[in-house]
């Protein structure tokens, strides 16, 4: 085993890492940004080392400083936990390269499932179904219809070959639509991954995510740990994760024959570590096709993470077996803990992503300062955050608080407790998904066990979520309580809604006020003046278009004098790891444009003035 071990990592995965190595007797080194000096993680360890200031891509995301942090502590092993530098080859040949070991993986194995493409021939070859389509690029237009009226038949879904989380993924219902969705996901491909290459799949309708977890060392030994559910997304992105899957769901000959193939799809690409299988499951009662279908059902390779999932909790609390732990021991060359006979699930665990995002308004991210924090405790209750009162919960980095993880003897019996733990959860300051976790568990589509995927993508149920008016029917602000209040139609992400800011005007630096504070995902309310203007609507009389999120501003594609139309795409905000579109909510000549690319923005802070013809 070794002495000592670098964590290549911040927040809570960071924490997880720390306490792993703790109860395995392995000092921890931190490492961190000066943004995170403050950081629970950087406490937590043996020692820390400063990784300067800047963006990630220059301190958590900068191989070479990570390189000399382990160089400097003495560290024999880095764990990447997972996001950041957790799938990249290059940096995992560069820790070989430098001496050290890098707990996961070997480059080769993440090489070859960084590609979809790669990767999808990979797993035909071995014998592991895939989605029917394409596992060679396709080069042009013509020769995606082609393949598709040929072999695949519409709906056709059209991916990015470098994509992931939902970026440079299109779907064409019908021929008319194969070009846009063709040239649109090879854009994307090319904005967020440098790759403009694109392949097809067979679209299939409301499917179900279901992954299965691996544990392989480097002796041989593959074993699988079952299945978790990750139906519950939002833009792509999980948001509620549970295991097992719903009993009328996956049933024991399937869970058998998954298990088998993620254990045949880690042999593939010779596995060490932990790693996830991806699929695609559809009980749709059509027939089995090759040896992917069970019953009428199907389940198909979607892709494979190589590494350390944020759900892999749900997985420990059903199995018992420490996931993190067992990774670090196959890195220092020792056999399982487990054989595969030896793993059995026991009741049922739930884990929601407390994220740092108001799903009201489309899940934008809205980071902050966090005031007073509780966390929920009890009976079969976990909670797994890197932070607590008076933490930063920044735009630089993802939208996570903390995965709050429950278990109880069923899925009813879960799903109560969950419920419960939820209620307790209190975190000021923030609009958190915690009001979405509470109004999504009540509904019968969740008992049934459904996608609720329709509900995810429902606007008018999604802004029931919204947070209490700021100002009662008939009241009336005090004097020292005057404030204006406006309302805005934006469009994030291709979404539109509305966004209500409330303070003093604007007057440069700072975003306008937010009206109070979140507990436990509710508003506390605050006495507003109402502006009795025609704001709000799309194409109204308000001119200035203010920025519904904090965050960086990524890209400009207009400038001052251009004419634009309503929903034309002005400019790009990166805020918590997402891209997020921001469209022009009427039509117009834009006659300022205070923003600029790289810069930082505040929640409210102007982006545009935009004058209608009309007007001018």
């Amino acid at each position: 085993m070794f002495s000592k071990v670098l964590v290549a990592n911040r927040g809570e995965i960071a924490l997880r890492i720390v306490r792993a190595l703790d109860e395995l007797g392995v000092a921890s080194v931190a490492v961190y940004s000066e943004l995170d000096r403050d950081a629970l993680h950087v406490a937590r360890a043996a020692e820390a080392y400063n990784l300067g200031e800047g963006p990630a891509s220059e301190n958590y995301l900068n191989v070479e400083k990570i390189l000399d942090a382990a160089r400097r502590s003495g560290a024999e092993a880095i764990h990447p936990g997972y996001g950041f530098l957790a799938e990249n080859a290059p940096f995992a040949a560069a820790c070989e390269a430098a001496g050290v070991v890098f707990i996961g993986p070997p480059a080769s194995a993440i090489e070859a499932m960084g590609s979809k493409t790669r990767a999808r021939e990979l797993m035909q070859a071995a014998g592991v179904p895939i989605v029917p389509g394409t596992t060679e690029p396709v080069a042009s237009v013509a020769d995606a219809l082609e393949i598709a009226k040929a072999q695949i038949g519409f709906p056709v879904a059209v991916k990015a070959a470098g994509g992931g989380g939902g970026k440079g993924f299109r779907v064409a219902l019908t021929e008319d639509e194969l070009q846009d969705a063709f040239e649109g996901s090879s854009r994307e491909g090319e904005k967020f991954f440098s790759d403009p290459t694109v392949y097809l799949e067979r679209y299939l309708h409301d499917p179900r995510h279901v992954e299965v977890q691996i544990l392989a060392d480097r002796h041989g030994n593959v074993i699988h740990l079952g299945e978790r559910d990750c139906s519950i997304q939002r833009r792509h992105q999980k948001v509620i994760e549970e295991s097992p899957a719903p009993e009328w769901v996956v049933d024991p000959q399937m869970r058998e024959r998954i298990g088998q193939i993620g254990v045949n799809a880690a042999k593939a690409v010779d596995y060490v570590g932990a790693g996830t299988i991806e699929g695609l499951f559809t009980g749709n009662g059509s027939p089995p096709t090759r040896e992917g279908g069970v019953g009428g059902a199907q389940y198909f390779f979607l892709e494979m993470n190589t590494r350390v999932q944020v759900e892999h909790c749900v997985t420990e609390m059903t199995t018992g077996i420490d996931i993190v732990k067992e990774g670090i021991r196959a890195a220092a060359g020792e056999e399982l803990s487990y054989a595969q006979v030896d793993v059995e699930l026991r009741g049922h665990a739930i884990e929601c992503r407390i994220n740092a995002e108001d799903a009201s308004k489309s899940f934008a991210p809205a980071p902050g300062k966090i005031g007073a924090y509780r966390e929920p405790s009890g009976p079969g209750v976990r909670v797994d955050s890197g932070v607590g009162a008076g933490s930063e919960v920044s735009p630089m980095y993802d939208p996570m608080v903390a995965k709050l993880i429950v278990w109880d003897s069923d899925r009813e019996q879960a799903t109560r407790r969950m419920l419960r733990a939820l209620g307790e959860f209190e975190i000021e300051g923030l609009k958190t998904l915690i009001p979405f976790h509470q109004a999504l568990l009540a509904t019968g589509q969740w008992a049934r066990g459904e996608t609720c995927r329709d509900l995810l993508e429902d606007k008018s149920w999604l802004k029931t979520l919204a947070f209490p008016a700021p100002q009662a029917p008939g009241s009336d602000p005090g004097e020292d309580e005057e404030l204006l209040e406006q309302t805005y139609a934006v469009e994030v992400s291709g979404q539109r809604f509305d966004v209500r800011v409330v303070g003093p005007p604007f007057a440069g630096g700072a975003g306008a006020a937010t009206n109070g504070s979140t507990a436990g995902g509710r508003q506390a309310p605050k006495r507003a003046k109402r502006e009795s203007s025609s704001a709000g609507g799309v194409g109204g009389g308000v001119d200035l278009l203010p920025s519904p999120l904090q965050g960086n501003m990524w890209k400009v594609l207009v400038k001052i004098g251009d004419t634009v139309e309503e929903g034309q795409l002005l400019c790009i905000i990166e805020a918590m790891k997402m891209e997020n579109e921001i469209t022009a909510h009427k039509a117009g000549t834009i006659t300022e444009l205070p923003i600029e690319e790289g810069a930082p923005i505040q929640a409210g802070a102007p982006i545009a003035t935009i004058v209608s013809t009309e007007s001018s």
